[in-house]
């Protein structure tokens, strides 16, 4: 019997073309809000882990907020958070209104962080489609700033 040569795992990535954008700077953003967010959470000052790059319900494919904070009892993400730049601001600003408006899954309150601009922009759910500039969350209580 002739067995054909497998083919390695790193040649079927690097045919993939569904990569993720996620330089260092964006990827080092999510670490300092997790980082910052995981002892409050550990400790009980806030009541929603902080969880990065995870899907927003488990069983099926749903969308992947760079990081949300989760709410164990209800099995929900309270806050979701996007990391961008300039030329995926207008996009990232979209996701987070359609998530949080379409009630599916139970977010009340989304953050766009712009690290080239070093702009916040919050919305929240009953907010009508308008941003405010604040990195300040009403859910947690905190400034999300704080934590870069």
């Amino acid at each position: 019997m002739s067995y054909t040569n497998p083919v390695s795992l790193k040649n079927l990535v690097l045919e993939d073309e569904m990569g993720v954008n996620a330089p260092i700077i964006h990827q080092s953003v999510i670490a300092r809000l997790t980082a910052g967010l995981y002892p409050l959470y550990r400790s009980g000052q806030i009541s929603f882990e902080p969880l990065p790059e995870t899907m927003l319900t488990e069983g099926y494919s749903t969308p992947v907020p760079d990081l949300l904070l989760y709410d164990h009892s209800s099995e929900q993400a309270k806050v979701i958070v996007e990391v961008c730049q300039n030329t995926g601001l207008k996009h990232d600003i979209g996701k987070i209104i359609r998530l949080i408006d379409s009630a599916e899954f139970g977010i009340q309150e989304g953050f766009v962080f712009n690290y080239k601009t070093q702009q916040w922009y919050r919305y929240r759910f009953g907010d009508g489609g308008l941003t405010t500039e604040s990195s300040f969350s009403d859910i947690l209580q905190l400034d999300l700033n704080t934590f870069l």
